[in-house]
């Protein structure tokens, strides 16, 4: 019988640091088979993400993400989630698809802070107001719950909007005072230009990049990645397919090689120094979205 679990009610089951660690233990198992179709008119996009894991079966993940809807106020991404049993090909559940990517999303990037940032950090910085960095402030605390948070956004009505949410919230006007002063950056932009300079970063940060998911999108500038230790979620699905890497390797600003390592090599996601700099892109390749898949799935199960 296929369960279908809806938003509300399955986020009420969930824990953050509960999935980083489900997402640690899934990298344990045998690597993922993924592929990825994107699908280009405009600014439009359709993406389809798919994953088989030995052991974990397999799951679909279609994404609409068009965002001019925002100034229609309509939602700018759109999608459904299917999961299948691995044994039988069987239809298990059909997952709320803003459930998973929520969870996905900020999950990913919490795993490498938990490895990477300073356990000590204490002023956290977001960038970009939108759905993502929502829900950074939830997964962020779960891990640094003496965190100050702070927020930046290119609209002056994002980041209102966002404080009225969370209204122990800072509001940062100037982006380069708030990156010099934020222990972990993390940023969750549709920007396809650098909006974070290598230049502003400080001894001992953990930057954190969520926001490009395309060959032309960037949120950092070459001298960011070659002041810092550099990780990625997947090495597959992020050094030959987002701008935030393929750009500055084309330009020989960068090399594929100087990418410390991926989750399939967790045990190297670790600081050297309190004072040196790590850089963690969160591809979120659709692996991720069925290992987030099967812990929402054994989390409804067992909440009965």
């Amino acid at each position: 019988m296929t369960v279908m679990i809806p938003f509300a009610e399955g986020q009420k089951k969930l824990d953050w640091l509960a999935l980083t660690d489900a997402l640690a233990t899934g990298h344990d198992g045998p690597k993922a088979e993924v592929a990825d179709v994107f699908l280009y008119q405009d600014d439009n996009t359709l993406l389809n993400r798919s994953a088989w894991i030995a052991g974990l079966g397999l799951a679909v993940k279609c994404a609409t993400i068009f965002p001019g809807n925002r100034a229609a106020g309509k939602p700018a991404i759109g999608g459904a989630v299917n999961l299948f049993s691995g044994q039988d090909g069987a239809l298990e559940a059909i997952l709320d698809f803003h459930l998973v990517t929520k969870w996905k999303t900020a999950g990913d990037s919490l795993l490498a802070a938990r490895r990477l940032a300073r356990p000590d950090s204490q002023n956290i910085l977001i960038v970009g107001a939108g759905t993502v960095g929502h829900s950074l402030v939830e997964a962020y605390s779960a891990a640094f719950p003496a965190a100050r948070f702070t927020v930046w956004n290119r609209s002056p009505a994002g980041a209102q909007a966002m404080q009225q949410a969370f209204p122990e919230i800072t509001i940062a006007d100037d982006l380069e005072q708030a990156v010099r002063a934020a222990d972990i950056v993390t940023s969750a932009t549709m920007s396809t230009d650098p909006v974070i300079k290598g230049d502003w970063l400080q001894p001992g940060q953990h930057i954190d990049l969520i926001g490009a998911y395309r060959p032309d999108m960037r949120e950092v500038d070459d001298a960011a990645l070659q002041r810092a230790r550099v990780f990625v979620d997947s090495r597959d699905t992020t050094i030959d397919h987002i701008g935030e890497l393929k750009i500055p390797i084309a330009a020989g600003a960068f090399s594929a090689q100087d990418v410390v390592a991926d989750y399939y090599a967790l045990d190297q996601f670790t600081r050297n120094s309190p004072d040196e700099i790590t850089l963690f892109k969160n591809g979120g390749g659709a692996h991720l979205d069925l290992m987030t898949c099967r812990y929402i799935l054994a989390a409804w199960q067992a909440s009965g």
